[in-house]
């Protein structure tokens, strides 16, 4: 299978446990921000000597800053500068402390805030927009975010599907002992959930979650950042699961020998990739499969990052052969049988499944690809040399037609915007529709796989 993604050592370690971004070198992490005045680089703070940070927040074009006292760290590699150097109105109001808590607003109904950074001072809230602060700002917390106190520790925003409505949490430490764990005591967070949309505040009280110091969302989960640790946790409930705290050292910043579970091993070459699946769900979440893990495509600004596909799919044991998706379900085609996931935030398996692949598609496996084009009922399925075309509005399903394509076999296939793409190896051919493909004499032109989209090197 090669190495396309053998550089996922962590996450076949730590099957509970989530790649971060500290292991490959995203776009998010190297992007400089190109716009920002000069600065005084403090190379002493050292936040891989274990700091407990005050803030984390993305900004609109998914650079990650991490806050501690009048000092900031842009993505997870580099020194630390002096936060008014981007965000200048915050040294200006020097009557306040350092920044509590920070968070951007990218979803909810007011196109007015999208895409802004919220920062929580003392009692005051400033929001900026293409780090310059908005007119009228700051304002008190309560005019902004009515039910939420000041002298917040955290926020993070939860979008609607991941919480039940458009929101953002906001953490404030509880001071009352609520249990023992290990001799000392364990304070829980009392929590906020605001929602964006109607304004209104729940308060709940996590007494299992460690006081969170700062929080980040990141690739649609949460994690709480406590001490130089950080503990992942469910929006809705705070549940934790895993082996939890890990250090952040290992995993959201880049610190060398000693940390970090990638240490002496290559980059991915864009040589080595080859695909087994490649597909697009209704929520526009995109992934492309190899071996026992898979990669998000859509997320290039939180980096390239590969996992367990048991991660997500917690029923599928091993490589797949073909993956597609129609309507609001994705199918997972595995050893003669179909997977079928409800692509809601998290994937869940339909109950009755898995079935076999002649009783749910009319057809017999092995499958090398599978894919729909948009607002299209036709599944293509490509066995070998020959192209199958399934009705899926039909019942049963059978086949509708046969084509012949111009490729001994190819190992995925996607048909998007674009027209369809066959991947075979590190690259793939385009083609304008399913029928030109079916039509062509011969092979166009073959792509490469982009750096851009696999974080790989050519």
């Amino acid at each position: 299978m090669k190495v396309f993604f053998l550089c996922i050592s962590l996450c076949l370690a730590l099957p509970h446990s989530y790649a971060a971004p500290a292991h490959h070198d995203g776009i998010m992490a190297d992007e400089p921000v190109d716009h920002l005045h000069p600065k005084e680089v403090d190379h002493q703070l050292d936040r891989c000597k274990g700091i407990e940070f005050d803030a984390i927040t993305p900004d609109e074009k998914g650079n990650t800053f991490f806050f501690k006292g009048d000092h900031v760290w842009k993505g997870f590699t580099g020194p630390a500068e002096l936060s008014g150097g981007t965000f200048k109105e915050l040294d200006e109001h020097s009557h306040l402390d350092h920044v509590d808590a920070a968070f951007r607003m990218h979803h909810g109904d007011d196109p007015n805030k999208h895409d802004h950074i919220f920062f929580f001072l003392d009692d005051k809230v400033f929001s900026y927009y293409n780090y310059t602060l908005e007119n009228g700002y700051p304002v008190d917390i309560q005019q902004e975010f009515p039910g939420t106190p000041s002298h917040l520790d955290a926020a993070v925003e939860c979008p609607k599907g991941e919480c039940v409505t458009d929101s953002v949490l906001f953490f404030k430490g509880s001071y009352q002992i609520l249990t023992i764990v290990h001799d000392k005591p364990f304070l829980g967070n009392e929590v906020y959930h605001f929602d964006i949309n109607t304004k209104l505040t729940k308060k709940k009280v996590w007494s299992h979650l460690p006081n969170c110091t700062s929080a980040f969302r990141w690739l649609e989960h949460y994690y709480c950042f406590h001490g130089h640790n950080f503990t992942r946790f469910h929006p809705i409930s705070g549940e934790v699961k895993g082996g939890y705290p890990k250090d952040a050292r290992n995993y959201f910043m880049r610190c060398g020998e000693g940390f970090g579970h990638e240490a002496g091993k290559r980059k991915l070459q864009c040589s080595d990739i080859k695909l087994n699946a490649i597909t697009t769900d209704d929520k526009g979440r995109a992934y492309a499969f190899q071996g026992l893990v898979y990669m998000r495509l859509d997320t290039h600004r939180d980096g390239n990052h590969t996992f367990l596909i048991s991660r997500q799919w917690k029923e599928i044991s091993g490589a797949v052969e073909a993956v597609f998706s129609y309507g609001d379900n994705m199918y997972i085609i595995q050893g003669g049988q179909v997977y079928i996931y409800k692509s809601e935030a998290h994937y869940t398996l339909i109950e009755g499944y898995p079935k076999p692949l002649k009783e749910e598609l009319g057809i017999d496996g092995p499958v090398d690809a599978a894919f729909l084009c948009a607002n299209q009922p036709i599944l293509h399925i490509i066995q070998g040399q020959k192209m199958y075309d399934i009705d899926l509005t039909a019942s049963p399903r059978v086949i509708k037609q046969k084509m012949q394509i111009p490729f001994p076999k190819i190992e995925a296939g996607l048909c998007d915007a674009d027209g369809v793409k066959v991947f075979i190896g590190p690259e793939y051919y385009e083609y304008g529709s399913p029928m030109l493909l079916a039509l062509g004499k011969g092979s166009p032109q073959p792509h490469k796989i982009s750096p851009e989209k696999f974080g790989c090197e050519q």
